[in-house]
């Protein structure tokens, strides 16, 4: 799998952001059938960062309606990636 599909962006929340300055630990939304592995590798190519570990979560979407219809937003896969002391990603510094 190429590496630039692997990462789709950032998961920007108030537990990332609080994850990101207590264990430097950055949140990704990345595509549903990488793996860790693929995922580890991708970070250390594209951002020339050490990284510890991975750890992933599949996350469901959520049920909306719209008047009588239900409709569903489609289900993600989230990783969460420590990185080395030291390393440090910035995405959104000082917003």
């Amino acid at each position: 799998m190429d590496i630039y599909r692997i990462i789709k962006e950032p998961h920007i929340a108030e537990k990332a952001n609080l994850v990101k300055d207590k264990s430097n630990q950055i949140t990704l939304k990345v595509d549903k059938r990488a793996n860790k592995i693929e995922i580890k590798s991708a970070v250390e190519q594209i951002f020339k960062k050490k990284v510890l570990a991975v750890n992933t979560i599949n996350v469901d979407g959520k049920k909306r309606r719209m008047g009588r219809n239900i409709g569903k937003k489609p289900d993600w896969k989230k990783a969460i990636v420590k990185l080395a002391p030291g390393e440090n990603i910035e995405f959104f510094e000082g917003v």
